[in-house]
């Protein structure tokens, strides 16, 4: 991290990269700065996005500072949300570099400070901005070839670049001797990389950069910071969704002291010192809501799925060209299979809820707040504001995790509210039942398929529709001449946004579901069914690498115990996860016993981080496939607390085993999301070779399998 001191120096002007020459050195101090223009128009295009454009860059997506006391600071927009980022960046720089990744601090995520970037999400990070870095150290460590062969009048390619040195025969220069007094600026569009076979920094197990603040508690998340004079600020929120103001009397609230009450139209909110007054303040409001009664229009989860099916949202519809003939290949298939898959709403639940400081400085605003977009949440604020984007600030301290579910700044147009009124700094963090009712939801869905094969188990025919819960992961990886994939957009009844694999778990679900199905029909085994039908070699090689470990040709599934195996392919990662449940008499638990995902992303940057991220991903898709769901009627939100919302807990853990392919011969792929999507069909395939009950919901079990379908031995 910068030094706090130095880091403050910065909360003034907004500085903005059409910076003129010397104001980058007048910032920084001397040394050297490299700037890398955009590979392509294309991403000058994308820089372009996200709002009305004051202070983009023009021609730059990433830089690095090479100070003249040696110190390496790399500025990108990215944010670093508990994906670990912050380590495997500093690793592809100082790979590249030559030099100690404690020697390499990175800032991230200040709009302020940092190139613009769309955005922290899609498992992006790894395959676009870690080249970006990369090919930057590697000009800058050419650039400090250069310096040191015109300073020792020697050949450049006598030189060697190591531990932060450069050295020719006896002599030796650190990078901060050499780069003194120097204020050299260089574009970058082209440098050589290091092979990744070639790796010592890179592809190693580097610990967490940060492992000590987050183990002593120094670390700062947004909910820690304090400014002077800060208050703290909440918002009375309404009584259902859609709830209109009627009345509203503040007086009680305006008696009590050091409380200030915020009314603007359909906005209340108040600030007090402390949180205890504040907490009075708020139920000292008397305020009455209109709420339209429950109609057809507004479903509760009962009738959650006829709904999505008949409420089309015609502006969003996508059809895709059909491939060969479905209903040819059905005529032409030994066995057919027609099943309907619906998956609940489900809440984010991040460790750290929305939270947000904002503080007005001369008609400027400064925001600190966990968020994967801040330059999108910049655009919001100065929307919201009426003033120009090079007005505002959003800096994002690394956030106590996101999952898809902190791409809006809400939370930071609050505190910005109740800032501008108050004349002082405000902090507002959302209670977790703010943050079950009042965030968006990872999208319910209903998706139907059918499929057909010949006696030899080749796949004739596969039709495949999801309505409203995504397209991605939708396309089957499986050889299939005749198929049929869309995706229907439908009006959802709650707000809904992105969440960890997004659609992929959903879809991954049905269709190696269904992939199951069609094998028990024909008496085949699950893994030599997915095996005849499979050409990708990567992810042929996951699947059987996870059927190994597993000893899937020893398995025999009983009624108190199965097995079930499913694969997949998302963003650019190759899964497949094999699980062992038991279940329990006479209350129908089901438990996951074991669970062994074999992963495959190109070239793995850092083992262990990655092996984190497979874990992660796998115990995050328990709570999906099991029990989460969003309970909702009349408006209102039925389960927004952890007592009656179910997260994994430690006894759901299984034995987790991982198995990582290191694909040194392809390029790095992000890690964050795919490893979600395999669970829940293992699982639900692993209750049917038990039960021979086929379960097409998530969750599968949030009360145990019914009395009818338990196991009698």
């Amino acid at each position: 991290m910068l030094e706090v001191e130095r880091y403050e120096l910065f909360a003034g002007p907004a500085y903005h990269f059409d910076l003129e020459r010397r104001d980058f050195f007048k910032l920084l101090g001397g040394g050297i700065v490299l700037l890398l223009a955009f590979d392509h128009p294309a991403a000058a295009q994308e820089s372009g996005r996200g709002g009305r454009g004051q202070g983009l860059p023009k021609n730059v997506s990433a830089w690095l500072h090479i100070s003249e006391l040696g110190i390496v600071t790399v500025f990108t927009g990215k944010t670093e949300v508990g994906q670990n980022i912050r380590t495997s960046l500093a690793q592809a720089v100082a790979e590249e570099l030559r030099t100690p990744i404690a020697s390499i601090t990175l800032v991230m995520a200040d709009t302020s400070l940092t190139p613009y970037d769309m955005g922290t999400f899609g498992s992006r990070t790894t395959p676009t901005m870690a080249p970006q870095l990369r090919k930057m150290a590697a000009a800058a460590r050419e650039t400090l070839i250069d310096l040191a062969a015109e300073k020792w009048k020697v050949d450049r390619a006598s030189i060697t670049v190591a531990d932060g040195r450069l050295t020719y025969n006896d002599q030796s220069v650190s990078f901060g001797e050499l780069t003194h007094g120097q204020q050299l600026m260089k574009t970058v569009d082209e440098a050589a990389l290091t092979p990744a076979n070639k790796w010592t920094v890179a592809g190693t197990s580097v610990p967490k950069t940060t492992a000590r603040d987050m183990v002593t508690g120094t670390h700062r998340f947004t909910s820690d910071l304090v400014r002077p004079n800060m208050l703290l600020g909440r918002i009375l929120r309404p009584s259902a969704f859609n709830a209109k103001l009627a009345s509203l009397d503040t007086k009680e609230a305006e008696a009590i002291k050091n409380v200030k009450i915020v009314h603007d139209g359909e906005f209340v909110g108040a600030v007090a010192p402390d949180e205890l007054t504040l907490a009075k303040a708020i139920d000292a409001l008397k305020a009455e809501w209109k709420a339209d009664p429950q109609h057809s229009s507004q479903p509760s989860s009962k009738d959650l799925f006829a709904y999505l099916k008949s409420h089309p949202e015609e502006s969003r519809q996508r059809t895709t060209p059909e491939q060969g003939s479905v209903e040819q290949g059905l005529k032409s298939s030994d066995f057919i299979r027609e099943a309907t898959y619906t998956v609940s709403y489900i809440a984010h639940t991040p460790l750290e809820p929305r939270a947000a400081v904002a503080e007005w400085t001369d008609g400027k605003l400064m925001v600190w707040t966990g968020t994967q977009v801040p330059f999108g949440v910049r655009s919001e604020l100065a929307e919201a504001f009426s003033i120009p984007e090079s007005n505002v600030r959003v800096i994002v301290p690394d956030t106590g995790s996101g999952y898809g579910g902190k791409h809006s700044g809400e939370v930071a147009i609050e505190a910005a509210r109740l800032a501008k009124s108050a004349g002082q700094p405000v902090k507002v963090i959302w209670t977790r039942e703010e943050e079950f009712t009042w965030a968006y939801f990872r999208p319910a869905g209903v998706i139907e398929v059918r499929g057909g094969t010949l006696k030899d188990g080749r796949i004739a025919a596969w039709e495949f529709h999801n309505y409203n819960s995504g397209g991605s992961g939708i396309e089957t990886p499986y050889d299939v001449q005749n198929k049929k994939v869309e995706f229907h957009a439908a009006e959802s009844p709650l707000r809904q946004g992105s969440y960890r694999g997004l659609a992929a778990t959903a879809n991954h679900f049905a269709r190696e579901s269904h992939m199951d199905e069609l094998a028990a029909a024909m008496g085949m085994d699950p893994l030599e069914f997915r095996l005849k039908n499979l050409k990708n070699e990567r992810l042929r090689t996951v699947l059987q690498a996870a059927a190994a470990k597993f000893e899937w040709d020893k398995t025999k599934s009983i009624p108190t115990r199965g097995f079930g195996l499913a694969c997949g392919v998302e963003k650019g990662g190759y899964v497949a996860s094999c699980a062992e449940v038991s279940i329990s008499q006479p209350d129908g638990k089901v438990k996951i016993e074991r669970v062994v995902t074999a992963f495959e992303c190109g070239a793995i940057v850092n083992p262990e981080h990655l092996k984190n991220q497979v874990e992660g991903g796998v115990i995050m898709g328990i709570g999906g496939a099991m029990f989460e769901a969003i309970e909702f009627d009349n408006g209102r939100i039925l389960n927004p607390h952890l007592a009656k919302y179910r997260v994994p807990r430690f006894s759901d853990i299984p034995v987790i085993e991982t198995v990582l392919l290191d694909r040194k011969d392809l390029p790095s792929a992000g890690a964050g999301e795919t490893p979600i999507v395999g669970l829940a069909p293992a699982v639900g395939n692993a209750i049917f070779h038990a039960t021979g009950i086929r379960i097409r919901s998530l969750p599968m079990v949030p009360n145990g399998l019914p009395p009818q379908s338990q196991p009698t031995a």
